[in-house]
């Protein structure tokens, strides 16, 4: 799957709902358009892409950076809806829309501007600063954590697990996203999970979306 030339995938605009390279996003699938393009995704190359809606429309315009995924899971409910997990291949810039038949929505992905290092290493500081307010923002949220396992994790892994769960808003999200590499979204997140707990409400306040 080079990345020079756009792929033609089927994205799920879904608000809120932010897939990152190497974590996982469970989805369950239940309006109609969204079980074609899941039955389509299966029986082709299993790709869709998740992509932020700009607004709130019944055709929202589409935040230009995405994520691709691969359905690595999938179980079929008896009346047509889908439970799936996807798993975050690497990040996409819509190049255009596509004009299709099918119910959702297709896209031209340029993946060529994006550099995803799966050995990419964080300063030692870096490191500590982002487990450190993993710490304090799970606790304010009253989330348990295995944090004998997170320390475990790669930092690419580390960062971009805390961004996919974290519950901030979704132009948070976005940047994140489109952070140009893992040490920039380290910076980042660490600057949000400290705003959103110094939020009246705290992290759990009513800024957060998911």
């Amino acid at each position: 799957m080079g990345k020079g030339i756009p792929l033609r995938i089927p994205v799920f605009p879904l608000a809120g709902a932010i897939l990152f390279p190497r974590a996982q996003l469970p989805l369950h699938i239940f309006e109609p358009r969204y079980r074609e393009m899941v039955r389509d995704a299966l029986a082709r190359d299993q790709l869709i892409g998740m992509v932020q809606p700009r607004d709130r429309s019944e055709r929202p315009a589409l935040f230009e950076v995405g994520c691709l995924g691969r359905i690595t899971g999938s179980e079929e409910l008896e009346d047509g809806r889908f439970n799936i997990v996807l798993e975050g291949l690497g990040r996409f810039r819509v190049a255009r829309e596509a004009e299709v038949d099918t119910l959702y929505r297709q896209v031209d992905a340029d993946r060529s501007g994006f550099h995803e290092d799966e050995d990419a290493v964080l300063a030692m500081v870096q490191r500590a600063e982002v487990e450190r307010e993993a710490r304090r923002y799970a606790d304010a949220l009253g989330y348990m954590v295995e944090w004998d396992s997170v320390s475990r994790l790669d930092d690419e892994m580390l960062v971009n697990g805390i961004a996919q769960i974290a519950p901030l808003d979704i132009g948070s999200k976005q940047a994140l996203l489109e952070a140009a590499d893992i040490a920039e979204r380290c910076d980042l997140l660490v600057q949000f999970m400290q705003f959103q707990r110094m939020l009246p409400g705290g992290a759990d306040g009513p800024e957060t979306l998911q």
